[in-house]
């Protein structure tokens, strides 16, 4: 029995295991046991048993159909690991995936090749964050069953989910405007990122002054952010920071402890910048000080792309869809 044999791997009840993997609304005692339920099931391909879960709703009787096998491509990553936003995406992804008796066969990481997709085909495929033009390429000749979730939205060219990463950035902007920050850094990625351009776009319009050497270009990790600040606080020429991300962020608070606890006396005596970041992930408002950030809904984001999927599959629509989800700013200590 599947529940058994991941109860046997996570050390819990067989009880716990059902709850959380055929209530998406429980809130298990434990994220980290969630998470290790989460990828027991995903090691061994579990799918919930939909005749079961019918008769237990008091649903009339379904002639079963075949399990459908979805994929997900995550082509800047080498893991889940590297950052928390996508970790936390793809989990809403799987969950939304086996509430409809789907499983991830999947889950193809860095440069894709087609040789890979032949190996492992799957019905569907769900593009997590951005991807090359080449990959992009590959896929759309692959498959038509494709959906993309992203705050880069394209033109058109495939069925995607959004949240507008310009608008995250002008949200962030406008509130550090209004707190009467002048002086405001960016750490991020600077090439076609809609975030960036959100950040030079509100500096203009409230005509700030663009100071070149306040913007770090980074790969948008915890390491890279612990540089930026760094070198920031050694030029002292931003009062407050806009990271591109979550993992920037906190990457940019160990940054400013490991600077702050040097000998340097007027290292001790700098002050921590007003702090700013886009995503708004468990991690956000776990760390110390608890991270300002924009919210973007990656889980309500990760549930769509699987039923725009699913829908392409039936073939449902024919056009491409496009499913836009607002921002909202979480204000908290560190700014």
């Amino acid at each position: 029995m599947s529940l058994k044999r991941i109860a046997e791997m996570t050390g819990v009840s067989i009880s716990t295991v059902s709850r959380v993997l055929n209530n998406r609304d429980y809130n298990c005692a434990s994220e980290e046991i969630k998470n290790k339920i989460w990828a027991a099931a995903e090691e061994i391909h579990y799918v919930p048993n939909e005749t079961a879960r019918n008769l237990k709703l008091g649903l009339k009787y379904q002639p079963s159909t075949p399990v459908r096998k979805l994929a997900v491509i995550l082509e800047r990553f080498h893991s889940l690991d590297d950052d928390p936003f996508f970790h936390e995406l793809y989990r809403s992804v799987e969950q939304e995936a086996f509430a409809n008796g789907c499983t991830i066969s999947k889950v193809f990481f860095s440069e894709l090749r087609m040789e890979e997709l032949s190996e492992e085909k799957a019905d569907g495929y769900i593009i997590l964050g951005r991807v090359s033009p080449q990959t992009l390429h590959i896929m759309k000749k692959y498959s038509k069953n494709l959906v993309a979730v992203s705050r880069n939205p394209t033109q058109f060219e495939l069925d995607e989910i959004i949240c507008d990463g310009r608008s995250a950035a002008v949200c962030a902007m406008e509130y550090l405007i209004k707190k009467g920050y002048r002086r405001i850094g960016y750490i991020g990625d600077c090439s076609y990122e809609d975030r960036y351009v959100g950040y030079c776009d509100t500096i203009i319009r409230h005509d700030l002054p663009m100071n070149y050497a306040s913007i770090i270009q980074t790969d948008q990790t915890e390491e890279s952010g612990c540089r930026a600040m760094k070198k920031l606080l050694d030029n002292n020429t931003v009062d407050a920071i806009l990271c591109a991300n979550d993992a920037t962020a906190i990457g940019a608070l160990n940054g400013w402890r490991e600077y702050h606890t040097s000998d340097t006396t007027k290292k001790k005596n700098l002050k921590l910048p007003a702090l700013i970041s886009i995503d708004d992930t468990q991690a956000a408002s776990e760390i110390t000080p608890a991270l300002t950030a924009v919210h973007i809904p990656h889980e309500a984001m990760g549930k769509a792309a699987v039923k725009v999927l699913l829908d392409r599959m039936k073939k449902g629509h024919m056009e491409k869809v496009r499913v836009e989800f607002p921002n909202r700013l979480i204000v908290r200590e560190s700014s």
